[in-house]
């Protein structure tokens, strides 16, 4: 079995988005992958192969320029790339046919991953079904709120780990994310099942209801006698219009 710790780049420029697109699928997958990282583990821990890939844009002609300040990637040089079904297959050779499991910091990259494979509808079963998310494991580890979640680049500051390379680049955040795993792994980081068709559904919130009659009791305390039909009815929606917050300054 290995683990293989990976991470992505993303990129996102709705003003070049290629006009043989339709606007489902602009809402469909806003986000494109333009770099995957890769770091293959084996039990042990030792580094058995690395997997290195940019991938040419098919979705968004150029790359926003936050974007290519953050990573340093540009348009141009993914121009020269192949494109994301090519990648793909090759990181799927990477990962290979033995039993794997996801290492990952934080759910958006193994949600993109699976997301973009489906929208090309490639092949999803050769990905690994099984995954660890390292992010919230570190702030159990630090004695923090699981809830309290770190920055990848914080994590490493605070665990006192080596920064040799620059982050927001896809094989060096892969590399820093096994780099955490192996500094807090203990045998309580047990793997989960990964559900791509999974949509977490929050509890419906109870409707409050309004208690006017408590509201115009307390407006009768506060002037000292009984509110006219047409007064409670201005006290209703005054209190109404108030809720909607819509004459704050």
């Amino acid at each position: 079995m290995y683990y293989i710790v990976f991470d992505l780049e993303f990129n996102q420029d709705f003003s070049s988005f290629h006009e043989q697109n339709t606007i489902i699928e602009r809402s469909k997958y806003p986000f494109e992958i333009i770099q995957i990282g890769a770091i293959k583990l084996d039990l042990g821990f030792n580094t058995i192969a690395v997997f290195n890939r940019f991938v040419k844009p098919t979705i968004y002609s150029k790359v926003n320029s936050f974007i290519t300040e953050l990573t340093s990637i540009t348009t141009e040089q993914l121009l020269l790339e192949d494109p994301f079904f090519e990648v793909y297959n090759a990181y799927i050779e990477f990962i290979g046919n033995t039993e794997s499991i996801f290492c990952i910091w934080g759910m958006s990259d193994i949600k993109e991953l699976f997301k973009s494979a489906n929208y090309y509808k490639l092949d999803l079963k050769s990905l690994p079904k099984m995954f660890i998310n390292l992010q919230p494991y570190v702030s159990k580890h630090l004695g923090i709120s699981q809830k309290k979640l770190l920055s990848l680049q914080n994590a490493i500051e605070v665990l006192n780990i080596p920064i040799t390379y620059s982050f927001h680049n896809a094989l060096y955040d892969a590399y820093y994310t096994a780099e955490i795993f192996k500094k807090i792994y203990t045998s309580s980081i047990q793997p989960k099942i990964y559900d791509p068709s999974y949509i977490k559904i929050k509890p419906a919130r109870r409707k409050k209801q309004i208690d006017y009659d408590s509201l115009i009791q307390q407006f009768r305390k506060m002037y000292g006698r009984n509110m006219t039909e047409e007064e409670q009815q201005i006290i209703k929606l005054a209190y109404k219009m108030g809720k909607t917050h819509q004459f704050l300054k």
